[in-house]
């Protein structure tokens, strides 16, 4: 695993180093999952990665880390009850609706999701 590398213009970098404190849900020692600020359902968590990753392809290049944010997504959805059922979502560039260029999983549930669902 990649040493963590960090970006102090990155807000998640910032929520990793604790410079900004986020609603921390659960934590490995390569990822990290804090509670969404606008949550676009009852349950909405964001998974990322604590080295700096821009998105979604580029964190694919490590498959291990890849690999530990989805079981933390996993072990969230577990963890918040969403038995029923959730979502996983990786935004990928600004028209796939990335927001914040570092890479995070959002893990949606606590509602029947709709499909299609853009």
């Amino acid at each position: 695993m990649a040493p963590a590398q960090t970006s102090p213009e990155c807000l998640f970098c910032r929520f990793v180093s604790r410079e900004i404190e986020p609603d921390v849900v659960a934590e490995t020692p390569h990822s990290l999952a804090f509670r969404d600020i606008e949550p676009q359902a009852p349950k909405h968590v964001l998974v990322v990665p604590k080295r700096h990753v821009e998105n979604a392809g580029e964190l694919a290049e490590n498959p291990l880390e890849l690999a530990d944010v989805v079981g933390l997504a996993r072990d969230v959805a577990a963890s918040e009850g969403l038995d029923a059922g959730y979502r996983l979502v990786f935004n990928t560039g600004v028209e796939g609706g990335q927001a914040v260029f570092h890479a995070h999983l959002h893990v949606l549930g606590g509602r029947r999701m709709q499909w299609p669902p853009g």
